[in-house]
């Protein structure tokens, strides 16, 4: 049932799909504009959409009539834009003040649980067993809580310069993963 090998493989695989060392600096710009990152509530609606979407994702996809090069266009447009705001330091996602939730959208989905993920989870699928699967989703989440309970302390480490490069840099960077995404899901 359990196999220790496909655990490490699918939590190795799930860890550099979702990438949260890589969102930090979304975290803090997100921290900064909605004043709390929810740990618990982004990592329970992200293992939440991503058990469900190993379950049933294929099945939605199919219910709406999408294919995944759709459904990876649609997420490189979010990050696209998640980029720019990180860039030019401006807001797209604008929310009500008086609702935060930041930790839902854009952080929860669809940065730690994003097209990239959830077409990895139905490959995955394919390639190992439900069990095994589910282990590496919950090292995964466990990571990703601490990551986001540590970004006031990241923060602060990187101090307010720190931070404007990080945000930055990684900004560029999602703009390549949002034109990488646009380029390989092109129709040929």
């Amino acid at each position: 049932m359990f196999n220790f090998k496909e655990i490490i493989s699918v939590t190795l695989i799930l860890f550099a799909i979702i990438d949260i060392l890589g969102s930090i600096p979304i975290i803090i710009n997100l921290r900064k504009r909605e004043g709390v990152i929810h740990s618990e509530k982004a990592t329970i609606v992200s293992g939440i959409l991503m058990i469900a979407f190993l379950f049933v994702g294929d099945g939605i996809l199919k219910l709406f009539g999408l294919d995944f090069q759709s459904f990876a266009m649609a997420g490189a447009i979010i990050i696209f834009l998640i980029g720019l705001e990180m860039i030019l330091g401006k807001d797209f996602f604008h929310t009500d003040p008086e609702i935060k939730s930041g930790s839902i959208v854009p952080l929860a989905f669809p940065l730690i649980v994003g097209a990239g993920t959830m077409t990895t989870l139905l490959s995955l699928r394919a390639a190992y067993s439900v069990p095994n699967i589910l282990v590496g989703i919950v090292l995964n989440l466990i990571f990703v809580y601490i990551v986001l309970k540590a970004s006031g302390w990241i923060e602060k480490k990187l101090g307010k310069a720190g931070a404007d490069i990080l945000r930055k840099v990684f900004g560029v960077i999602l703009l390549a993963i949002a034109i990488k995404l646009f380029k390989s899901n092109l129709p040929v």
